[in-house]
């Protein structure tokens, strides 16, 4: 494996001599997308002793970022989900003593509700399936549950507690991770889009070429614009966020029939999803729709899924909601991102399609996305993520 990295690092050294006498930028690798994703595929690839710029034509955590709950889950709908999402929490765990104050990182835990005994059983499945892989659950009865949050509804059945999971704020957490590559060495090139990529590097949107080794395309729900044969399909959703509320909620709260929700490919719904913030603030999701192009709030829409809300919570109904958004996020037909080369390519990479778990799973989505270009082992297996598995069926 040794050998095989120092073949690697000679053969990036020797592309930028052959490029640098054409009088071009020289870089080994080139991230189009400054979200959180491509800032922690940036932050390794420098980490690994790579010459890298990373291209946004706005703000670093500004597009999809922004408009996520910023809730780093671990989630059992296969395997493969686990896999990612497991190895990124412990990425974040470890990360988390050196992140700074505005980042917000809050180990609160997540509680998934059951609101009947049908749900229960989901509930006991699920404990079986996290704790033959070593993730602390617990099972919580109606009591309980009432125990650990008060101000939900009574007459629920109980729920299931996962005390690793924790919460950041998105935007600033893109924007640590940004600041981090940086100081490592990455050269950042804001306000401007990448509208080519290509076997040796990309052009913006200026017109200016910029040539690297590889390529990787992070720019979410807008990856077919730059590779039209990638199956992506933006998401649209809306969060809303309340005033200052401290004790108010203690846990992440996502309901049993959120996961069939949220895979629905085909209709527009909401789920009863709230998310405590260090501030006392609490984030209120969650909808989704399909085929819809507009950013714009939908008033419609906002009330469904604040009445779900309170459906769960009645209390919330007398809270003050102070700001509503939406953004676009990147699905894929089978609910898991795209992360290896892209077929059709020798040297771009991409990295998205992570849906609503682009937060949650960045930072392993950076670390294999580099495991790959190197040629390193990974700490999990990468097959389910490669891109090839899509096209194959395009």
């Amino acid at each position: 494996m040794l050998v095989q990295t120092c073949c690697r690092t000679i053969l990036l050294r020797d592309n930028r001599e052959v490029l640098s006498q054409r009088g071009a930028p020289v870089y080994d690798a080139i991230v189009a997308g400054g979200g959180i994703v491509g800032a922690a595929c940036a932050l390794e690839l420098v980490r690994a002793g790579m010459r890298v710029a990373l291209v946004e034509p706005s703000v670093c955590g500004g597009g999809a970022t922004a408009a996520g709950m910023g809730h780093l889950a671990v989630m059992d709908d296969s395997e493969a989900q686990f896999a990612l999402t497991r190895y990124s929490q412990i990425l974040w765990h470890d990360l988390a003593s050196r992140l700074p104050a505005d980042v917000e990182y809050f180990p609160c835990g997540a509680l998934w509700v059951a609101a009947d005994d049908q749900e229960m059983a989901e509930v006991e499945r699920k404990h079986r399936f996290y704790r033959e892989r070593d993730v602390p659950t617990r099972v919580l009865d109606k009591h309980a549950l009432a125990e650990a949050e008060p101000n939900l509804r009574e007459g629920l059945a109980g729920g299931l507690l996962l005390t690793d999971d924790a919460v950041v704020y998105p935007p600033c957490a893109a924007r640590f991770l940004m600041t981090e590559a940086v100081a490592a060495g990455l050269t950042f090139i804001p306000g401007r889009a990448v509208t080519e990529v290509g076997e040796n590097g990309v052009r913006l949107d200026d017109g200016t070429a910029l040539s690297s080794s590889f390529t990787v395309v992070a720019t979410g729900a807008m990856a077919a614009k730059l590779v039209p044969s990638v199956r992506i399909q933006p998401r649209k959703g809306h969060l809303a966020i309340t005033d200052r509320y401290p004790g108010f909620l203690r846990h992440q709260l996502i309901e049993l029939g959120y996961l069939k929700n949220a895979h629905s490919h085909d209709a527009d719904s909401v789920s009863f999803n709230v998310q405590p913030r260090i501030t006392g603030q609490i984030l209120i999701g969650s909808s989704r729709q399909y085929g819809v192009d507009d950013p714009a709030v939908e008033r419609p829409m906002v009330e469904k899924m604040l009445q779900r809300a309170v459906e769960y919570m009645p209390r919330l109904a007398g809270l003050s909601a102070i700001r509503c958004w939406t953004g676009f996020r990147a699905a894929t037909p089978d609910n898991l991102p795209l992360i290896g080369l892209c077929p059709g390519y020798k040297n771009v990479y991409l990295a998205a399609g992570h849906e609503g778990l682009g937060i949650s799973t960045s930072l392993a989505t950076g670390r294999l996305l580099t495991d790959l270009i190197l040629h390193r082992e990974s700490a999990i297996a990468r097959e389910p993520y490669l891109p090839e598995r899509t096209f194959a069926h395009a």
